[in-house]
């Protein structure tokens, strides 16, 4: 992406570091910044990237000319931590040489397997998960059983779990197998674990659960632990989402 030669210094900390933005904007505020030489504390200072030597801490950063934006299949049975107390696997076993360079957008908990998405942008991840953006994210879950029509209203309408009520989502039945029903449910928010504790709710068992969607990005035909670069259409389209919400 084309990056302009001048812009507020905590964008250019959150462009050529791990912090986000908010991050970046603490760090100015409590005097780790200098800009050639001078500490600079006032929010919303330009600089020049090309041009003005900044540090953070006695770390000179520089803003580099492209960022990384991937689309991972994350597998089942790993977690998106760096490291795990438990000792479970990582993503970053498959992922490991991009483990110091890359972060994760958000979480897909352990036992779920599909879409991630992994940058080197701290601002793009900070942008994405901020609560006040709503962007909307697909599952396909199986689960056990057939939940009634007034079930999944319960879902389009909100469920009331122990850290709040949720937004309304979209939810479709795609197909039944037996004993077996195949969801397509869609969410606006990032509630730990939402999509299997609002089945939960209504008394379903979550047997298998896929994310397929992150806004415009699709999992599509991405292999289980590959990846793909997102297309410049993709990024430009999250952010304009995330901006505009």
């Amino acid at each position: 992406m084309d990056l302009p030669q001048k812009m507020r210094l905590q964008r250019m900390i959150a462009l050529s570091s791990d912090l986000s933005r908010r991050a970046a904007e603490e760090a100015i505020l409590n005097g780790d910044v200098q800009v050639n030489g001078v500490v600079v504390n006032k929010l919303g200072t330009v600089v020049d990237i090309f041009n003005d030597k900044v540090f953070l801490k006695d770390k000179q950063l520089i803003v580099k000319a492209e960022r990384k934006y991937f689309a991972f299949h994350k597998p089942k049975f790993q977690m998106v931590t760096k490291s795990d107390p438990e000792g479970r696997e990582t993503i970053w076993t498959t992922l490991r040489h991009f483990k110091d360079k890359l972060n994760s957008v958000g979480r897909l908990d352990f036992e779920s397997e599909g879409l991630l998405l992994l940058t080197d942008d701290g601002d793009f991840i900070n942008l994405l998960t901020h609560p006040r953006h709503e962007i909307w994210k697909t599952y396909r879950v199986w689960v056990k059983g057939t939940p009634t029509d007034a079930d999944l209203e319960k879902l389009r309408s909100g469920i009331s779990l122990k850290d709040g009520k949720t937004l309304p989502a979209r939810v479709t039945l795609k197909k039944r197998e037996r004993d077996n029903t195949l969801l397509e449910i869609s969410i606006r928010e990032g509630k730990n674990r939402q999509v299997r504790r609002m089945l939960e709710h209504i008394g379903c068992q979550v047997r298998e659960l896929k994310r397929i969607a992150i806004g415009p990005v699709k999992l599509g035909r991405l292999a289980v632990g590959k990846w793909r670069d997102l297309r410049s259409a993709e990024i430009k389209s999250l952010m304009a989402m995330s901006k505009g919400s």
